[in-house]
């Protein structure tokens, strides 16, 4: 059993502060001890030390009742900025957020099949980061650090490890390689993982709830939140949703699999369902045709064309089996579904997958389950990338990480 110092305690008491305090601030000091369950002599000192390092910032004042008002104190969004990038197969996008996480700026690069290398996304990525701070004004040793969101699998065994066939990747050093190019901190997840715990910060996943967030884009994965938790498995590699198997020796997968779900309902199945029915869209290489594509086949739906329909139903039966695997195995008390493809497609998709789903799904779990779409829209990846940095510095008391000694971490754990 690992004895608890003193440095421990003050630590643990300034994390559950910051805490309470995004969770429920601006709030009184009074509240604070109440709402964190520590005492009211720890909550003054905690929230004057944090005022004095300018973490937090005063918010106003309770109305008084005749004696002195109380003064409201909350986390300071000029305190630092944080950069959240969510790294696609097709562009780059990064993000800046403040404290609070209200995004300040961003800045999209595209990324073409030579820019696939990791040093070359490195130089990327690194690069965007520049631009982003110059077009906002920021300075450099404001950033907190750099989180983001990786079409891949991330293994976390001592430091995060990348392996993500879509472009190439196997073991892949990112935090390590984007540490040493831009001597900032960083974190890397999965990006189903980054928007899981975006939702699960400020989305559809409530603290007591499990809920399942789905991305649907150009790949297919998941993230599992147990009562407001991430659940990463073994070695953070839960929630590979879209590699589960949905036809035996079925259509091949970009991960060397047959049958995959992603190889029947990711963005490229889709477009080519849809092109092999006479849709437009779909013809260039680079990955940008699966987004015209699936444009193209959400406004044809809309307009009621019949082949865009069916090419609709035939993706619900797909995906209506996914959801059901889902209900069967973690009995959800929601499935979220968000991804570009998720978020264009499902107003049209999500009552035809229900439709689907509940026929294979066991009843019972089935008909309390709520699915809904992602409230957080196309950036919710960089949200949550970047919510992972701001969930490192609570953690660790609102104490900055030395430049000069960068510590791995997986960073995945939502609060």
């Amino acid at each position: 059993m690992t004895r608890r110092t003193t440095r421990d305690v003050r630590l643990a008491n300034r994390a559950n502060v910051l805490y309470t305090l995004r969770r429920e601030g601006p709030i009184s000091r009074q509240d604070v001890a109440v709402r964190a369950g520590v005492s009211a002599a720890t909550a003054a000192n905690v929230v004057g030390q944090l005022l004095e390092e300018g973490v937090l910032s005063e918010a106003g004042q309770l109305p008084s009742n005749g004696g002195r008002p109380a003064s409201l104190t909350g986390i300071n969004p000029a305190y630092g900025v944080i950069v959240g990038i969510d790294l696609g197969e097709t562009a780059v996008r990064l993000e800046l957020f403040d404290l609070a996480l209200q995004r300040t700026a961003e800045v999209e690069v595209p990324v073409g099949a030579e820019d696939r290398s990791a040093d070359a996304i490195v130089e990327l990525i690194a690069e965007g980061v520049d631009r982003l701070l110059a077009q906002s004004g920021t300075a450099r040793e404001r950033v907190l650090g750099l989180g983001v969101g990786v079409p891949g699998i991330v293994e976390d065994s001592g430091t995060a490890l990348v392996h993500a066939p879509s472009i190439g990747w196997s073991g892949v050093p990112l935090q390590s390689l984007l540490e040493a190019r831009t001597e900032l901190p960083s974190t890397v997840s999965n990006g189903a993982k980054a928007l899981g715990t975006a939702e699960s910060w400020f989305g559809a996943a409530g603290e007591d709830q499990d809920v399942v967030v789905c991305l649907i884009g150009t790949g297919v994965g998941a993230s599992f939140l147990q009562q407001g938790k991430l659940y990463r498995g073994a070695s953070a590699s839960a929630g590979e949703w879209g590699h589960t198997t949905l036809v035996l020796d079925g259509d091949p997968c970009r991960c060397g699999a047959h049958g995959c779900l992603e190889a029947y309902v990711g963005a490229p199945a889709i477009a080519r369902r849809w092109v092999a029915a006479g849709g437009a869209g779909g013809e260039r290489e680079d990955g940008h045709g699966d987004e015209e594509a699936i444009e193209h086949l959400a406004l044809a739906a809309e307009a009621g064309d019949e082949r865009a329909l069916g090419v609709l139903r035939e993706t619900a039966r797909y995906l209506g089996a996914g959801v059901s695997d889902l209900v069967n195995l973690i009995n959800p008390d929601r499935v979220v579904v968000g991804g570009w493809v998720g978020l264009r497609l499902g107003p049209l998709l999500l009552p035809l997958v229900r439709d689907a789903a509940r026929g294979r799904a066991l009843r019972p779990p089935f008909e309390q389950l709520t699915l809904d779409l992602c409230r957080l829209g196309p950036d919710a990846v960089a949200l949550g990338a970047a919510t992972m940095i701001v969930d490192r510095f609570f953690a660790a008391g609102g104490q900055r990480e030395a430049r000069g000694n960068l510590a791995h971490h997986g960073g995945e754990d939502a609060r």
